[in-house]
């Protein structure tokens, strides 16, 4: 096995939270500092606060859209900050929904409830938590995992706002301006329903700039444990909560991890964007015959060597590569090497549709090159976790990936995030993470 270089020998012992600006910098988001100002006509200062559409404006919310863009607003009336809870009314002053105010966002307004007799208040917090925790529940995933996403934002009810459990703690993540003036409300209630050992926030993102709001990283409530572990189908993976990808593990893969497993025996695996090596231990449990594993950070890495260590796998069968991943793929490709399955799991290429033409461009490159490193009969895991490419734009890309490459290829799986994910009808945005497993004709 070829171990994770010495902190002395790494590139620069990277932290992997920036992990998606690495390994495909041609093709990912611009500075999220660098956006237009939100355009709307200034209100009534006098009048009482609320948000008013342009006439027609009101379709969306109709059809139980969640988000309000800027340019559908006619003005905002009083003098309200960011985070107010507002009424929002259609041309004609009707009553549509409650919403969360950012002024500083293209998505000026998100959707707490379309009931005018609702009030959002603390108890309206703890009936949207208790109802996503039943849900959670009445999934009956305890016996497979002790992590899980609890909380999915508009998928739930609660725009913006991310919750996961990793044992007995929980990470909680604020991506918009509503949540976060209920931050406290939030917290406390999630200390009483769950009782966590700590509530650490990972309100980090890049994509808080978009909102105007500053990044936070710390604990909220309790102690931070000395070690997070997450227990998945029988294998432990460590959790690094304060620097790691995400809130510090890829939940959604649960399910996906687990078919690697049944796809891997006898075969050469090279897993690609592989973070701290959860499909690759998987590959490796199933009885694959190798694993070539190529990630940016050498932080992921070092994890992932431990979690190999603490699943008692075979050591001798397992390589890791510091890497940029676009540049490792050709290296191989001209060292003439070839796989029987390959995983290409990259960082989020797109946070929206404007993001989508220099992404797919992305996706085409690595799976270009992931289709001439199969052999005949080899099978390509390939997904987007990018929320800016639909699931029917990432088929076309990899369709003419597989064109250029110049083989005949067919779909075996489509995949999705873990059934903790869920995703409401009305807000296709939310499955963000879609796959295709193919197998390339022998």
């Amino acid at each position: 096995m070829t171990t994770p270089k010495s902190p002395g020998q790494t590139q620069g012992k990277r932290d992997f939270r920036n992990r998606s600006r690495r390994g495909a910098r041609p093709y990912t988001e611009q500075s999220h500092t660098a956006h237009s100002e939100p355009q709307r006509s200034a209100g009534l200062a006098n009048a009482q606060p609320g948000i008013v559409l342009k006439s027609g404006r009101e379709k969306s919310l109709l059809r139980r859209h969640p988000w309000i863009f800027s340019g559908a607003i006619d003005r905002v009336d009083g003098a309200p900050d960011s985070g107010s809870t507002l009424p929002v009314y259609d041309a004609a002053g009707n009553f549509l929904v409650w919403a969360a105010y950012n002024p500083d966002s293209q998505i000026s307004a998100r959707v707490w409830s379309w009931r005018e007799d609702e009030r959002i208040n603390a108890e309206f917090f703890r009936r949207r938590i208790d109802n996503a925790l039943a849900a959670r529940s009445g999934l009956n995933l305890a016996h497979s995992s002790n992590g899980m996403r609890l909380i999915h934002a508009e998928s739930d009810g609660l725009p913006g706002l991310i919750v996961d459990r990793y044992g007995d703690m929980l990470v909680m993540q604020i991506g918009s301006a509503g949540p976060e003036r209920w931050r406290d409300t939030i917290a406390n209630i999630l200390q009483v329903s769950c009782n966590p050992v700590c509530i650490y926030e990972r309100s980090d993102s890049d994509s808080r700039a978009l909102e105007g709001l500053p990044q936070r990283n710390g604990v909220l409530r309790g102690t931070l444990p000395d070690k997070i572990e997450v227990l998945e189908y029988g294998m432990r993976f460590n959790v690094d909560v304060a620097a790691g990808q995400k809130t510090g593990f890829y939940l959604d893969q649960r399910d996906n991890r687990a078919l690697t497993e049944t796809m891997a025996r006898d075969k050469e695996v090279l897993n690609c964007f592989c973070y701290t090596g959860g499909f690759s231990l998987y590959a490796l449990r199933g009885g694959a015959k190798s694993v070539l594993s190529i990630d940016a950070s050498g932080d992921a890495l070092d994890i992932a060597a431990k979690n190999l260590t603490c699943n008692d796998l075979d050591l001798t069968r397992a390589e890791w590569q510091e890497a940029d991943v676009f540049q490792a793929l050709r290296t191989l490709r001209d060292q003439g090497r070839k796989f029987d399955l390959i995983i290409l799991d990259p960082p989020k290429f797109a946070p929206t549709a404007a993001f989508a033409e220099k992404a797919a461009r992305g996706y085409k490159d690595i799976n270009l090159l992931g289709f001439k490193l199969l052999r005949p009969g080899g099978l390509l895991c390939t997904y987007s976790c990018s929320g800016g490419i639909s699931e029917d734009l990432f088929q076309k890309i990899i369709a003419g990936a597989a064109l250029d490459a110049g083989v005949d290829a067919q779909i075996v799986h489509y995949l999705h995030a873990s059934a903790d994910h869920p995703v409401l009808l009305s807000f296709p945005e939310g499955a963000y993470l879609k796959g295709l497993v193919l197998r390339v004709a022998g």
